[in-house]
Order: structure tokens, then sequence, then C-alpha cells
């Protein structure tokens, strides 16, 4: 692989604009490169020498060094061999560096002058941004430390009370360090397991990247090894040993000063704060107390490791590339043509579920047309009463394929998907995983909807009509099972994620709000007609004769009822999720979100009131709010969810910063939402296509609206990501066990 392509794909995406932009580099040398090849007079190079020394000996006192520590003399044979020189100014405060070129009298100079200048623009933006994460980190370290001192006099408080003499128990401290550095380590062993995320890539495989002949004699060998051991040199673990051996423990006085730090995680703490509950942030000196602080440090901690592993793969990438931008100056007329990169295919555990799904669908048409099951006289029975329930895996699976066919396209256009879901690192789920996981449903359903129809068919099992009613439920409870299992396998960590984030959910807004509980809650939204399947089941089962395939369900008024709220329930958490960050975080724009999904459950309400109850004044009422409602969305999802239509953008009605070039796919993003926005449409007109029946007039609506998200997937995260770029955020927030007071401090 080029190092161009290389080094951009192990840049940390969010802070892609503070690295080196070696491409444009690369076009400067090639400018130069064409000048040399179509000049004549650069074949004679001493003569260019002599032009370029006998104009810069007369301007020799100017080549000193700002800070007076040394100067050249351009006349001294050293300038020959070295047509450059650099040195450091200090400008406003701030330390720059200059290259100054030597031979910029010779024809052609001037294009290596605009690269020198380049290259310095992007070294000192390379060195600024590098010392202010720096000093970041610096500070982070000051912060951990003065947490490690409030914790080891907290575990003195819990082991002995009465207080410890310094002298007897010094040898704990080291073995508190290797218990509060363990994660740390084993982060540091699991880097390379974890190398789908960028962040660990770039430690991964800095090293392979090829460097071409050295410069200085040292053998690529040497280079290799030397980073090496750079990087795999003092882990954490060691640093922080070292430390606390050093570092006399502060004394137990210091817990007067602090106090227990409440994130409000749990429905409990969030309730005592709406109840104006007194918050007990006072210390307690118990077991499970000490656990709880434990467990936070070295969740501090590992992030800490994380953000040093990140800034010396930026540090390590970033010479490398000046390093390979200068070979390629040097040596600027041989270029040799690079290997194209390799794909690793191993998808042949997705061919076989893909082309499992595939070949039942075609068993499906076929046994339905050759044994006219929708001509047969219980077709409309089997519409109203099977087909829903089979419709909820085909929402489920559609969903599951347009969010592996995101993950493809976040993957490709550099979107940090993991970093800002908050994946656990290395657990994250490739559109390969997750294509499995939908072909794999897919097979299970089908297959349960054909073995159906031929047990009903068959004149030897028609009579089990029992059994064959129950074969979806049975599909129902297995994914169920497969959903909770605690054992590790089916991707548990994912699993369980997801399952976190569902609860978080349902309880909003008992739950502090995070991105991939909103961000799931918006998904549930475009459920809804799954949700009512659900509700189908148990009503089904639960009430109905599913034993002679009838049911009652759509003269219940209970289920009727229940209709309205099974709709609202995924709006309805979303809403309260939005008035609790507009409460907590004081984000009027939050207020205005939750009118949003206020107005879209009214319209929701009314439309369904619609097709239940039928006239003309629920018609005007449902259409009126439902456009409301959809022009108020429809206005939302392109200007805050996408960042998009901002007319004074330098792409007209786009943004400034497009990770795809081509804008046509934005307007037509843009123009596909709004059209799938009012597919409600048809809900209230009743149009009649192809003479298609009821049900299937509302899973196509209900297609289309998953096929709505799944394109608004995309765009909301390259949003999110641009923005986390834009203030180059790529570490996530540990909250931290204890909170000092200042008060003292301020007042001295």
């Amino acid at each position: 692989m080029k190092f161009g392509k290389e080094f951009a794909a192990q840049m940390v995406p969010e802070w892609k604009g503070a690295y080196m932009d070696y491409d444009y580099l690369k076009t400067l040398l090639k400018d130069i490169q064409a000048f040399n090849q179509r000049s004549k007079q650069q074949q004679s190079l001493p003569h260019g020498l002599k032009r370029s020394l006998s104009m810069y000996r007369s301007f020799s006192g100017l080549l000193v060094h700002r800070h007076g520590q040394h100067s050249i003399d351009p006349t001294s044979p050293d300038v020959e061999e070295h047509p450059i020189f650099v040195n450091s100014v200090n400008r406003n405060g701030s330390e720059k560096y200059e290259t100054t070129f030597l031979m910029q009298g010779e024809e052609g100079g001037e294009y290596e002058l605009v690269y020198f200048r380049r290259l310095d623009d992007e070294f000192n933006k390379v060195d600024k941004f590098y010392k202010s994460k720096v000093a970041e980190v610096m500070q982070e370290a000051e912060t951990l430390n003065k947490q490690m001192d409030a914790f080891i006099a907290f575990r003195i408080k819990v082991e002995n009370p009465q207080g410890w003499p310094w002298p007897d128990r010094s040898h704990d401290m080291t073995r508190l360090a290797s218990a509060v550095a363990a994660s740390t380590a084993m982060l540091a062993a699991s880097i390379p397991a974890g190398a789908k995320s960028s962040s660990s890539r770039s430690v991964e495989h800095m090293e392979i990247i090829d460097e071409g002949p050295s410069m200085h004699g040292d053998s690529d060998d040497d280079k290799k090894d030397t980073a090496k051991q750079d990087i795999e040199g003092r882990t954490i673990e060691k640093l922080v040993t070292n430390k606390l051996k050093e570092h006399r423990p502060a004394p137990l006085q210091i817990l007067d000063r602090v106090k227990m730090n409440n994130t409000l995680a749990t429905p409990g703490s969030t309730i005592k704060v709406l109840l104006n509950a007194p918050k007990q942030s006072d210390l307690k000196f118990n077991r499970e107390n000490f656990k709880r602080v434990e467990n936070k440090l070295k969740r501090a901690f590992v992030e800490f490791y994380r953000k040093l592993l990140l800034l010396k793969s930026y540090s390590f990438l970033n010479i490398l590339a000046f390093s390979k931008i200068m070979k390629k100056y040097d040596k600027i007329s041989s270029r040799d043509a690079s290997k194209s990169y390799m794909n690793m295919v191993d998808s042949s555990y997705l061919g076989f579920f893909a082309g499992c799904g595939f070949a039942l669908v075609i068993a499906l048409i076929l046994i339905i047309r050759a044994r006219h099951i929708l001509g047969h006289d219980g077709a409309d029975q089997y519409m109203e009463t099977m087909f829903p329930l089979y419709s909820l895996f085909g929402f489920i699976v559609l969903h599951t394929v347009l969010y592996a066919s995101n993950v493809y396209f976040w993957r490709r256009y550099r979107v940090n998907y993991a970093f800002i879901f908050g994946f656990k690192q290395g657990t994250e789920l490739g559109y390969r995983e997750v294509l499995l996981v939908s072909f794999g449903l897919a097979v299970m359903a089908l297959a349960s909807v054909l073995s159906n129809l031929d047990m009903e068919m068959d004149p030897k099992t028609m009579d089990y009509k029992a059994f064959t009613e129950i074969v979806p439920l049975i599909l129902v409870l297995v994914v169920f099972v497969i959903m909770f299992l605690p054992l590790n396998i089916l991707y548990r960590s994912s699993r369980f994620f997801f399952l976190v984030c569902l609860f978080h959910s349902i309880l909003a807004p008992l739950y502090k709000v995070r991105l991939p509980d909103f961000f799931l809650a918006d998904q549930l939204t475009s459920q809804v007609q799954a949700f009512r399947s659900l509700e189908f089941y148990i009503c089904y089962y639960g009430w109905g004769d599913f034993r002679h395939r009838k049911n009652s369900c759509n003269s219940n008024d209970v289920f009727n009822t229940f209709s309205y709220i099974v709709a609202v329930i995924p709006f309805w958490s979303r809403m309260l999720q939005c008035l609790r960050r507009f409460f907590e975080e004081k984000d009027t724009l939050q207020g205005y979100n939750a009118g949003k999904y206020f107005i879209t459950i009214v319209a929701l309400c009314l439309r369904t009131a619609y097709s239940l109850n039928k006239g003309l004044s629920w018609e005007i009422l449902a259409l009126i709010v439902s456009v409301t409602a959809a022009v108020v969305c429809t206005y939302w999802d392109l200007v805050y969810d996408w960042g998009l239509l901002q007319r004074h953008s330098r792409n007209r009605w786009l943004r400034d910063k497009l990770l795809i070039q081509r804008k046509s796919v934005y307007f037509g993003a843009m123009v596909l939402n709004v059209l799938l926005r009012f597919a409600w449409l048809q809900t209230v007109f009743n149009f009649k296509l192809f003479d298609l029946h009821r049900q299937t007039m509302i899973t196509i609506e209900a297609s289309l609206e998953i096929i709505r998200r799944g394109v608004w997937n995309f765009f909301r995260l390259e949003n999110e990501h641009l923005n986390n770029a834009g203030n180059y955020r790529a570490f996530k927030s540990v909250p931290l066990p204890f909170n000092y007071e200042e008060d003292e401090d301020k007042d001295e």
C-alpha cells in the first residue's frame, strides 16, 4: 500500500485536520518534478549552484539564528551539502520553525521555495496541536494523581479506621498501584485484537509502513525495532508503581476536602433530584464504596492510557510522514508505482446464510404460485392473522440490513462510529457480522413460513393446526432467548449493549441521556408497526382462537386502545429524553425537539383514530396535524440532524465540510427524505395500488419508513463525526470518583 493511503487510514478520524497534509505536499513535489523534466538547464547542477551561491554571499548576514545561538556562512562548503537552513523564531509568544531555501536563485527554485513554506506551515500546525494535547494530558495526569491520593487515604480508612503508620505499610502502595493499573496492562495486551478501530490500528500497523531506503545509514529493521521499543517501553503499570513509590501518600486529612461524585446515572438518583432530596455525597468508608471507587479509577486509567497511545501514534505517524515526504524531495526523479491494496475477503460464512435466504425466498414464491394460496378461500384469513406475525421479522431484517450498509459506508468514509456510540473497544460489529445476524434471522423466519405453509397444505399434517399455528411464536421465543443468553457467544457484548440502551430508553427520563440511548430511541420510532405486531402476538395467542386461525383482536376495544399506546411508546420515550436534556443541560434546542415529538405523537394518534373509526372530521384532523408534523420533522432532519440547508456555506445549501465528494448524493438524500416522510398519505387517502391487500399496504408503508431511517442514520452520524472532528473530540470523558472542594484555594 502507498504511504499516503496508509497514513490516511491510520489517522485518528477526529484529528484528521491536525495531521500533516501529505497529499498536498506531494502535489507540490510533482510540480517540481514536472519542471525538472521539461527544463534542460537543470542538467548542469554545478552551474546552478555557483549562481545560487554568488547571490547569497551578499546576504550572509541575514542567515543568523533568531535566538543568537549560532549562524551559518553561505560561502562555506556546508551550503552545497545542505541546501536548506532551518531555524526557530519566536512570534507573538509562540515558537515557530522556518526553513530558508538556499538554492532559490536556480531556475525553478521558486517551486521548491513554495514547497518549503508549506512544509513549515504543516510542521508548525502539527507541533502546536501536539503541544496542546500534551498539555491536556499532563493536566489530566495531575487530576488522576490527586484522585489516587484520595483513593489511598480512602483505602486506609476502610482497612484500618484508626489510621496506618506510613513506614509499616509502604509495600501495600505498590500492590495498590498494580491493582489499579492491571486493567490498563490488559488494554495494552488486547489492542492488537481490537485493530478494527482506527485508534488502535494506528499503533498496531504503524511499524509496517514502507519507508524506503534509509537516509542516514540505519537499517529498516533497526528503525522498526527502535520504534517498537519506544512504544512498548514503559507501561502505565510501571509508571504508576514508580510514581507511588517515590510519592509519599497524602495524609488522611485529605479526605476532609473530598466528597463522592454523583453522576445521576440511576433512576433512584434522578428521583431524589426531582424530590429535592439531600445528596449523599459524604464519604462512607465501607467495602462497597471502596470497590466502586476502585472500578471508576480503573476505567479512568484505561482511558488515560488510550489517550497516551493515540498521542504516541499521532507523533510517530507525523514524524514518519515528514521523513517520507523529505525522502521524496531528495529523490524527486524516482517514484515507484505502488502495489494495490489487497482487501481481505473472508465472507464464506456470510455467503452461506445469504444463499439460504435467497433460496428460501424463491421457494416461498414458487409454493405460493404453485398452490394458488393467494386465490384460496382462506387467503384473507391468512393475511389478517399469519401475515402480521411473520412481517415482524421482515421489519427487523430490513432494519439490520440497512444498519449493515451504514456500517460499511461509515467505515468507507472514515466515520468513527465505534467512538461515537461508545462501543467497548474491539467489540463493535462490522458490516459482515451484522449481515450474518440479519441473514441468519431471515433464514429462520423464511424456513418457518415455508414449514407453516407446507404443514397447512399437506393432507398428512393439516390436522395439526395447533402446532402449525404456533410456529411463529416458537421463533419469537427463540429470538428472545438468544437476545438474553448470558453465555459469551453470539456477540454477547453487542447484545448486552443493545439491551442496556433499550432499558435506558424505556425508562426515560430516569437515566442520563447518552447518544446511543437516544439514537436507539430514534430507531424505535421507525418500528411502530413492529411494536403493533408484538401486540398482535399477545392478543392472538392469548385471547384469540389460534388453533382455528381465528381472532377478534380488531374488534376488541382493549386491543384498539393499546394500538394507540404501543405506537406512541417510542415517541414518548424520545420526548422524555429531550425534556431531561432540556432541564439538565439548559439547552433550548432540546425543548423544541421535545415539541417536535409531541406533535408527531398527536399526528400518529389521529391517524390511528381515523383508520379505526373513519369519518370526514377524523380525516381532516389527521391530515392537518400530520402535514404539520411531517414538515417540522423534515426541517429538523435536514437542518439539525444532518447539518444541511446552510445558505452561506461553501457548499451552497449543504455544509462547509462533506465526507462524500458528490454533492448530488446529499440533495438526493434530502429529496428522498421528504418523499418518504409523506408516505403516510396513503393511510389518510387510502390509495389503491395494484389492488393490494390492506396488510400488504401497511407493510410497504412501514418498510418505507425503515428505509428512510436507514438513510437518516448515515448522515446523522456523519454530522456528529464532523462536529467531533471540528472540536478534536477523540476521547470520551470518564467520571471520576471524588470531587475536591477548592474553597480554601479560592480564599487564598
